[in-house]
């Protein structure tokens, strides 16, 4: 059985924040569940901005099997959700690549101990 929460303090819930997967209502409009998250979060040690850019392409994929647009008569219709979707996982990655791999509090380079 799938769970499906949304709690914040949760590196599922900041998943879901970070993505819009947030939709958890009693009949459940969310895309994944809880234990496809973790999945995600396990295959990058619960790194919040790369488990959230996995999730994008995997929730874009879905989408890509369709088409992208149509037209009937007068009326069209045109989406550009993949693209938004790979933009936004894009972004998460590059957010994630911008931070310190390790920081310092204070270097001593004297050799002398305290």
């Amino acid at each position: 059985m799938s769970t499906y929460t949304y709690v914040l303090s949760t590196n599922v819930g900041k998943v879901r924040l970070a993505t819009g997967d947030n939709d958890i209502s009693p009949t459940s409009d969310a895309v994944f569940s809880d234990e496809e998250i973790e999945v995600f979060l396990a295959n990058h040690s619960d790194n919040i901005n790369l488990a959230s850019a996995e999730l994008l392409e995997a929730w874009a994929a879905k989408y890509a099997a369709s088409a992208d647009s149509e037209k009937i008569g007068d009326y069209s219709y045109s989406q550009k959700i993949v693209d938004k979707m790979l933009a936004m996982a894009k972004r998460l990655r590059d957010k994630d690549n911008a931070l310190p791999a390790m920081t310092w509090s204070e270097l001593d380079l004297t050799g002398e101990e305290e």
